[in-house]
Parts: structure tokens; sequence; C-alpha cells
């Protein structure tokens, strides 16, 4: 079996996730981990090399971006500059059309693919309301996150001027409505009110009701559990009252990881350019030959 060669680029959270996926994944190679500090190793296997640009790595077929949101453009452009095939979590939604579009140019020029926006929301959840919704064409679908830590909010949070350490839970109102509650540790000389003010405008938490709390110690609250309940009601031709309901309690980063390793199997049977997980095959994200997944799943 030829192996793929895949890259993580950043050793978050996500990123350690994501080693675990490939390492487990039989069809993969770790090529190895870029990130900023190469010294820093902590508990990665002895021979996986682990460097400071993605270059100094040889032959790399596709890269995991484990990186925060707002470096993901930057970071995906220069890697597919090189003719290697990028995928990522990026999880802002009202900023994936205009990301697909400028990675898509970029991607067809340099002959790779980008597969953005594989996590699990979006991602692995947009397919489920892809798929409900093409089952219940009219209807209302609501996807109602948490209680959980959000990752992206959270790192989005620690960006934030006069913040030491952070934690935003996600919690569920129902229909889709959300509550985020966002614990902070304050660094010295600075006040609560205006980071909460400056917390509050960042386009994350800026079109829901959002509670910031100072507390003395972040990691006493932290846990990476997170989870969601999707329903759709909905009709089917002309039948109405058609429900169904998609419902998961999972470990964040880690399903995020596995979910960037399956995309990055299948941003290697795609043609040149940019996608997001409803535009490629989901028979794709799987290993082996089609035909042994068709017998054992259709």
């Amino acid at each position: 079996m030829t192996k793929t060669r895949a890259a993580v680029v950043g050793y978050g959270n996500i990123g350690k996730a994501a080693l675990e996926a490939l390492l487990a994944a039989e069809d993969f190679e770790v090529a190895g981990i870029v990130r900023r500090n190469p010294s820093e190793r902590e508990n990665i296997p002895s021979e996986i090399p682990v460097v400071a640009n993605i270059s100094e790595l040889g032959k790399v077929d596709v890269a995991i971006l484990a990186s925060p949101t707002r470096s993901i453009e930057r970071q995906a452009k220069e890697i597919l500059a090189l003719g290697i095939n990028t995928v990522d979590s990026f999880d802002i939604h009202g900023q994936i059309p205009a990301l697909r579009t400028s990675l898509d140019a970029v991607a067809k020029t340099h002959n790779a693919v980008s597969i953005i926006s594989a996590g699990w929301d979006p991602g692995s959840d947009s397919v489920v309301r892809t798929l409900l919704e093409a089952i219940a064409p009219k209807g209302i679908t609501y996807t109602n996150f948490g209680p959980g830590r959000s990752m992206g909010h959270t790192v989005a949070v620690k960006a934030i001027e006069g913040v030491k350490d952070a934690l935003s839970m996600t919690i569920p109102v129902g229909t889709g409505i959300h509550r985020r509650m966002v614990y902070v540790e304050l660094l010295p000389g600075y006040e609560l009110d205006k980071v909460a003010a400056a917390i509050k405008a960042d386009p994350y938490f800026a079109s829901d009701e959002t509670h910031v709390i100072a507390v003395d110690s972040v990691d006493a609250l932290n846990d990476v559990g997170h989870g969601v309940n999707l329903v759709r009601k909905g009709v089917s031709g002309s039948t109405h009252n058609q429900m169904f309901e998609f419902d998961m309690k999972i470990n964040n980063p880690s399903l995020t990881g596995q979910v960037l390793v399956c995309v990055a199997r299948a941003a290697m049977r795609q043609q040149p350019g940019c996608y997001t997980m409803i535009e490629i095959p989901v028979i794709d994200l799987l290993p082996g030959e089609r035909d042994k997944w068709i017998s054992h799943l259709v």
C-alpha cells in the first residue's frame, strides 16, 4: 500500500489529536510536525521530525492545518503554493464562502486541493444538515451546540488584550440559540469591563448572548467535552411533520482531529481547487477501495 505522507501544522489540542488519528490510520505516514518552536517535542515520538517550516520535511502530500482559525488563510496559501494539499477546521461560518473563493484560485494555480472548515461544525454536521434538507426540502433545522468548550471561541478570547487564560463555554438555549459563558483570568492591571467589551465585540461573540466572568483559575474549570443536537422538522413531497434528530456527545479536539484526517484522505482524491465537506463524496473519507464500502454500507 502506498501511504499518504501527511504533516501536522500546529501542535495544540487539535494538532495532538490529529497526530493520534494519523498514527492509527494504516494508509497514512506522518511526514512531521510543524510548530513555532521545534525544540519543544513534548510526547511526540522520537522518529517523527519536528520543524519550523514545512519545506524542511521533504515530500508532503497533504498538510493538516491545526492552527487558530485566523491564521488559516495565510498558512493555506503558503502551503498550497508549494503544491501541497491542505485541510483545515476554519470555523467562522459567515466567512467560509470568501475563504473558499480565495483558496480556490491559489489551489488551482498550483495544482493542489484545499478542503476547508473540516471539523465537526462546520464540517461533519454540515454534511448531516445537507442530507436532512435534501430529504425534507421544506422545513426548519435547529443546530444546538453544547453544553461544552468551544475551541475556536476560547482561542479568540485568549487573543484579547489583558487575558491571561480563558475558557468559552457554549450553552444551548434551544431552537439554535446559544449563550456564551466566558471565564477569564485577567493579567494584572486590566479591568474586567473593558476586556468584556472587547470580547463581546469580536465576530465570534457578536451575535450571541455573552457573559464574561473573571475567575482565579481557568484550569480548574477546563473540560474539552462538547456536543450537538441537530433537529429538522419538515416536509417530504407533500407530507408534513417529518422529524429527524442527530445527537452526539464528544471530546472536541479528538473528533476534530479525526475529521481532519479522513478529509485529508479525501483531499488526495479530488481535482485541484477548494472545497467544503458538503462538496466531496462521503465515500472518499474512507480508506481503501470503493467497492468494499459499497458492499458494506449500502
